[in-house]
């Protein structure tokens, strides 16, 4: 039972996490849910076409202008105060490495923090533990944040892949974060280059396999545009190929931009694998 905010899911639930980007240069939307407005109705919009959690980020992951905590906290935590009170059921993640931003977000109403950066900051896990809150403990290749890799190499990837997140979620559960309330993340472009994010989506079942639930975050990113040559805006279909097998080998939880899409495939492929029955089941029976 994975269970974040006041929400539970079962062990082959598909869960829909959608990014909301409170940044001026986000690398897929330009900025178009920095302001307050447009940002509230993504929210609105995305629980709609069936997504339970809401991943609020201020900073962007790849270079660009510094941005400070004070300036990342800035962006992120009256919002989250704001989606808390229009959607109280909705779960609410922070996309943050820092700590104190961490802290800042849980005091407005956040149910998960997202640490996309593996642990950089080892005070993060402590808030988590702190408030209760959920923690996504990801893999990002010992990557400082909002760097990109450069001839990275690993003797083994999904090995070290499991060898850090088990360790970082081992040690988010020893500080008092709840053992249902822990994710692991592969990490996918994050510390890595194309091909290991191939292999880490191939060998996806043995994260699956640690017990933990597994979260992927596909979402247009590099692996996939490299892979299929393809540039930003048109790497959708890539995404959702992704995403397909990433459920079939048991991910559960899946960070998008894209939600109603997403959410049809992962259904149909919970559907496929017997553990969802259709939503309607007339054929034949007329």
């Amino acid at each position: 039972m994975l269970r974040l905010g006041k929400r539970e899911f079962g062990p082959h639930e598909p869960v829909i996490m959608a990014i909301v980007n409170r940044t001026p240069d986000s690398f897929y939307d330009q900025g178009a849910t920095f302001r307050d407005e447009p940002a509230l109705a993504r929210v609105e919009q995305a629980v709609a076409e069936g997504a339970a959690i809401i991943d609020i980020g201020g900073v962007k992951a790849g270079p660009g202008e510094d941005v400070s905590a004070a300036e990342e906290a800035r962006r992120t935590v009256g919002f989250v105060a704001e989606v808390r009170r229009r959607f109280p059921e909705v779960v609410i993640s922070v996309d943050t490495w820092r700590h104190d931003v961490g802290e800042a977000v849980c005091e407005a109403g956040a149910d998960l923090l997202n640490d996309a950066w593996g642990g950089v900051d080892p005070r993060l896990a402590e808030v988590a533990g702190r408030y209760r809150v959920g923690l996504v403990c990801t893999h990002a290749g010992g990557a400082q944040p909002r760097t990109r890799p450069h001839r990275v190499e690993y003797d083994d990837v999904m090995a070290d892949i499991l060898r850090v997140t088990v360790g970082l979620a081992e040690r988010a559960v020893a500080l008092g974060v709840p053992r249902e309330s822990v994710m692991i993340d592969p990490g996918h472009d994050f510390g890595k280059n194309t091909r290991h994010g191939l292999e880490a989506t191939r060998r996806l079942g043995e994260m699956v396999a640690t017990g933990w639930p597994v979260l992927v975050s596909l979402s247009n990113k590099d692996f996939v545009g490299e892979t299929l040559d393809r540039p930003v805006k048109e790497r959708v279909v890539g995404t959702l190929a992704t995403t397909a097998v990433s459920a079939w080998l048991g991910a559960q939880v899946y960070r998008v931009h894209e939600v109603a899409e997403t959410r049809q495939v992962v259904d149909m492929v919970a559907s496929l694998a017997g553990h969802r029955v259709p939503a309607v089941a007339r054929r034949g029976l007329a």
